[in-house]
């Protein structure tokens, strides 16, 4: 069972998420939250699996409660927002969320998107990859004190980590490589392992800073 606290600070879309969610047979709300202070606190006392995360929330907003719940649990937190704005999309990654969702997505969306976070992968539309490329184009060069980390890779991980950038799939990396999704799925576990990284939206976002990908390729 998938549990899921919702923060928002609108009833009617919190009404809403914990309506679609409640029909799925793995999916339990837990609780609901109307600000980010809200959401710290009881996320600190029920630990569950995904956080539903409002960007902006009176108190504290949705980032800064990002950061503050995944300082000290293993919860994986999805950013919802209304505003597609760049700001938002690389500071919310940066900070570790493991995805990011317009809040006019279709309730499957919403659903679908809860079982990927949960499941350790990271949810990057294509318009919010797009925009995280180009902010990493605009930041210019990699930043230096990462680089020296890439070193602890082999380099079937590095391989693996670069085609993770491009937004790739297991499968589609397996296809990339001629191996097996499992063999994959290793390289994966263990490049996130050695790099001390949450998940594949962190991944995504390591191989920009370090210059391992960069736009366009």
């Amino acid at each position: 069972m998938i549990r899921v606290l919702i923060a928002d600070d609108q009833g009617m879309v919190r009404t809403g998420f914990t309506t679609f969610l409640g029909t799925q047979p793995d999916i339990e709300v837990v609780a609901e939250a109307v600000n980010g202070q809200e959401a710290v606190t009881r996320a600190a006392e029920l630990a569950p699996d995904v956080v539903l995360m409002d960007v902006r929330m009176p108190v504290m907003d949705g980032l800064e409660a990002t950061r503050r719940i995944l300082a000290g649990t293993a919860t994986k937190v999805l950013i919802l927002t209304t505003f597609d704005l760049d700001d938002y999309v690389y500071e919310a990654l940066r900070t570790g969320a493991s995805g990011f969702l317009l809040k006019d997505a279709s309730a499957q969306q919403l659903v679908e998107a809860v079982r990927v976070v949960a499941a350790g992968e990271a949810l990057l539309a294509p318009s919010v990859t797009r925009r995280l490329i180009a902010e990493f184009a605009r930041l210019g060069g990699p930043r230096a004190p990462t680089v020296k980390r890439l070193a602890e890779l082999t380099g079937r991980e590095t391989e693996v980590l670069a085609l993770m950038a491009q937004g790739l799939s297991n499968g589609e990396i397996a296809g990339r490589l001629v191996v097996s999704e499992q063999t994959v799925k290793t390289h994966v576990g263990r490049v996130l392992a050695k790099l001390g990284l949450r998940d594949r939206a962190q991944a995504i976002v390591f191989a920009y800073e370090t210059g391992l990908v960069r736009p366009g390729d």
